[in-house]
C-alpha cells in the first residue's frame, strides 16, 4: 500500500511562485510513477506532472510546459513541484499519485493507483 501525502499549497498571487512537495512511506518512490493532478471546481481531474520511476524523464501538460518543474528530491524521498509565474487558472486542489503497476506513464488519472488527499492551490488576480 502506498499513501502519498502532500504538502505546500497556500494563496499566493498571480505570479508568484509556490512549492508541493509529496512523500511517501519507506522507499516506495522508487516504484512508482509519480505524478501531479489538479482539480478545479466544477472541472475534472487533469494532469499536470509526472516523473518516471525508470529514469528521472519529466513529462507536462501544455498548460504548464516552461512554468512547472517536477523533480525527485531523493534525500528525503520525495517528488516536488515547483510552479512559476502562476496564474488564476492554475487555482486547484493539487494532488500526488503514484502509478505503480503501468510500464509507461498515462495521462489519463483513471489509470493510476494510490493518490493523496490533495493541497489547495489559489491564486488570485
Amino acid at each position: 500500500q502506498v499513501q502519498p501525502v502532500e504538502s505546500g499549497g497556500g494563496l499566493v498571487q498571480a505570479g508568484d511562485s509556490l512549492r508541493l512537495s509529496c512523500t511517501a512511506s519507506g522507499r516506495v518512490f522508487s516504484n512508482c510513477h509519480v505524478g501531479w493532478f489538479r482539480q478545479a471546481p466544477g472541472k475534472e481531474r487533469e494532469f499536470v506532472a509526472a516523473v518516471s520511476r525508470n529514469n528521472d524523464d519529466a513529462y507536462y501538460a501544455d498548460s504548464v510546459k516552461g512554468r512547472f518543474t517536477i523533480f525527485k528530491d531523493k534525500v528525503n524521498n520525495a517528488v516536488d513541484l515547483q510552479m512559476n509565474s502562476l496564474e488564476p487558472e492554475d487555482t486547484a486542489v493539487y494532488y500526488c499519485a503514484c502509478n505503480n503497476k503501468r510500464l509507461y506513464i498515462d495521462y489519463d488519472w483513471h489509470t493510476w493507483d494510490y493518490w493523496g488527499q490533495g493541497t489547495q492551490v489559489t491564486v488570485s488576480s
